[in-house]
This record gives C-alpha cells, sequence and structure tokens, in this order.
C-alpha cells in the first residue's frame, strides 16, 4: 500500500511542477498584448511609419512566444521524462 501512495504521490507532483512551469505562459501573453496594443497605437498616431512599426512587432512577438515554448518544453519535460 505503500508503495502505491509514493506512486500517486509522485505523479500528482509531476502534473503539479508542470503546471507551475507553465506560469511562464503568463508573461508571454501579457507581453504579445502589451506589443500589439503599442503597435495599434503607433500605427494609428503615425499610418507612414506602419511597415517599421509592423517588423518591429512580428519580432517582439517571436521573442515572447519563445517564452511561452521554453515553458512548454519544459512542462513536457517534467512530465514524460522524470
Amino acid at each position: 500500500m505503500e508503495l502505491e501512495a509514493a506512486a500517486a504521490l509522485a505523479e500528482g507532483l509531476k502534473a503539479l511542477g508542470a503546471g507551475l512551469a507553465m506560469m511562464g505562459v503568463i508573461g508571454a501573453g501579457a507581453g504579445i498584448g502589451i506589443l500589439a496594443g503599442g503597435a495599434t497605437q503607433g500605427i494609428a498616431r503615425n499610418p507612414d511609419a506602419a511597415g517599421t512599426i509592423q517588423t518591429n512587432l512580428i519580432l517582439g512577438i517571436a521573442f515572447a512566444e519563445a517564452t511561452a515554448i521554453y515553458a512548454l518544453v519544459i512542462a513536457l519535460i517534467i512530465l514524460f521524462v522524470f
């Protein structure tokens, strides 16, 4: 009985750890929202600079999304490797 309880506890803690690892996605989502809002305001104020702003927006979103992908990879490692 103790071995089964220890295995269940380990599985539960793995799920908890994976969930905590995914907390990094919150920052990525907030960062993308702030970037999109700033780009929209910048384009609205100066439509001639839309190309430059859009290029920088896409690059910034890619960097913010990379953080979320790293968090997902860590969560999957916790779930399936340990």
